[in-house]
């Protein structure tokens, strides 16, 4: 929908130096600001509506080091978990529409390896919606090295909780969505088809390519591999899976994951799409099925806690990325919101970007025309 008749990248829309005179010179200065005080070296913002970027501008550098690159409108990111709803949940969605999966078919009728009489009652939804019952995390790839063994340790051991006691934003869960949704094609494949069916395209993909690599954003120095991780995969788990998996492993522009948001508020707005707009709005809906919990099917919905902040419509949903990356869409007002940083570079433990998120996205909302 977005691309231009030859097929090429519309021209990127960037204020740069002009930003503070802008409407939104306010958001501009919250990245500038968090730029300074090192939350992270490098940040593209875009914001737009259905039909076309708004704002996109970017700020710092690659690295720390003065004599760093620059950060530029085309430089690549590690998404980290927005790989989850821009990889996995559209993947999903399609098959749901296809009849290829139900979304309150049992997960063991997919993964052999999930067995137990708790874990009878836990659905595809479940998984979508973080309340299968399984832990947020484990270091799995300490041990594991196929799909297999991820599989069996996934699948076998007893259950953090009750399922739909409780809702926990769960990796392990995404990653058996992973396995779930590949069949005789690969991940990457799958993804490769969707993306292409919603028009996207700028840069969005798994497995990088080395020509990308010198205007990707470093992140962090991995001393489990021993090596600054620049274009590879920075989640363990996902990179002891070959580097594309259902919950991390996707690379791209903030020109792409725009691109993406529009899509769904084309959708949205009653536009033809890769998905149905029924389809679209059972996904970014709250789950019923755990009372008073922000999480729809794989994306998460507006508090005014959470990382959107505190100016966004009550239907506003998005997702974001422990690298430092985050996509937010408010269809109430017709935009959306996308922020790439690599602010795990040198070193995850720092997370001030807990703050940049809803200050930026006040920011811009605050500059925002209300809809007409």
């Amino acid at each position: 929908m977005d691309g231009v008749p030859d097929g090429r990248p519309a021209q990127p829309v960037q204020e740069g130096q002009g930003a503070r005179s802008s409407r939104f010179a306010a958001a501009a200065r919250v990245v500038e600001r968090a730029i300074e005080t090192r939350a992270f070296p490098a940040a593209v913002v875009e914001v737009g509506d259905a039909t076309q970027p708004s704002w996109r501008q970017a700020f710092g550098r690659l690295r720390y080091e003065a004599d760093a690159p620059r950060t530029a409108a085309d430089t690549v990111f590690d998404l980290a978990s927005l790989t989850k709803v821009l990889a996995t949940v559209p993947i999903v969605m399609q098959q749901v529409e296809r009849g290829a999966i139900g979304l309150d078919d049992p997960v063991r009728d997919y993964i052999p390896a999930w067995k137990g009489a708790e874990r009878a009652v836990v659905t595809v939804r479940d998984l979508l919606a973080h309340c299968s019952g399984l832990a947020a995390y484990a270091p799995l790839y300490e041990f594991c090295r196929s799909r297999a063994e991820f599989e069996e340790a996934i699948g076998g051991g007893p259950l953090a909780y009750p399922p739909r006691a409780k809702s926990v934003y769960s990796d392990l869960g995404f990653i058996l969505l992973g396995f779930l949704i590949e069949g005789e094609r690969s991940l990457a494949d799958r993804f490769d088809a969707v993306r292409a069916q919603m028009g996207i395209v700028e840069e969005l993909q798994f497995h990088p390519p080395r020509l990308w690599r010198p205007r990707t954003a470093p992140t962090e120095f991995d001393r489990w591999r021993g090596r600054l991780l620049v274009g590879e995969v920075h989640d363990e788990n996902a990179w002891a899976l070959g580097g594309a998996a259902g919950h991390a492993g996707l690379f791209g522009t903030a020109a792409a994951v725009g691109q993406h948001a529009r899509h769904l508020l084309q959708v949205l707005d009653g536009r033809a799409g890769a998905f149905t707009r029924s389809t679209v709005e059972t996904f970014v809906a709250p789950n019923g099925n755990v009372p008073g919990t922000s999480r729809a099917l794989g994306w998460d919905t507006m508090l005014p806690t959470s990382s959107c902040g505190r100016r966004m419509s009550t239907g506003a949903f998005g997702h974001t990325g422990f690298t430092g990356t985050s996509l937010w869409i408010d269809p109430g007002r017709g935009a959306y919101v996308v922020l790439l940083t690599n602010r795990v570079h040198p070193s995850r433990e720092n997370d001030a970007i807990r703050q940049v998120r809803p200050a930026l996205h006040d920011a811009v909302m605050e500059a925002w025309p209300d809809r007409g």
